[in-house]
């Protein structure tokens, strides 16, 4: 599993956090042990930037994903094939105020969007009632197994 993070934000970030993470969701979502990820923390200008060039929607955001091969999660008798999964952009300001309303620390909240990152990676998505409650329930699942414990509460869709 190759997992590349690269930090733009000017945040210290737990790196190694990230990387662990990533590779916890690759094995727990049967995904290639040659799959690819990068995960990129850019402050809020830049993220402002991708946002509005990409959605058309104003101002900064907490995490953008750019999929590329189109993988989708394998299961236990068969994982996907080896590839890029795509990138994750995260900003670490907008975590840090997200993780702060919401009553847990930047981290919790950086690991929190890179979940949900993979997971729009692999073809989840919440823009409808039903495909919300399954990638955020699935999101909780995955991140509480991570940590040990229970997970911090989503502070946006």
């Amino acid at each position: 599993m190759s997992v590349e993070v690269n930090n733009e934000s000017g945040y210290d970030v737990d790196e190694e956090s990230l990387v662990r993470l990533a590779n916890f969701l690759f094995e727990s979502l049967f995904l290639h042990p040659e799959a690819e990820l990068s995960i990129i923390l850019v402050d809020t200008a830049a993220m402002e930037k991708l946002h509005v060039e990409w959605m058309d929607e104003p101002g900064p955001t907490d995490v953008l994903s750019f999929p590329m091969d189109e993988l989708r999660p394998g299961t236990p008798g068969r994982i996907t094939p080896a590839g890029l999964l795509g990138d994750i952009v995260l900003c670490p300001e907008v975590a840090a105020s997200q993780g702060a309303a919401a009553g847990h620390s930047t981290n919790d909240e950086l690991l929190l969007l890179t979940t949900h990152g993979v997971l729009h990676l692999l073809g989840y998505d919440h823009a409808e009632p039903e495909e919300e409650k399954e990638m955020f329930g699935l999101q909780r699942q995955l991140l509480s197994e991570f940590l040990g414990g229970t997970a911090p509460q989503e502070t946006s869709a």
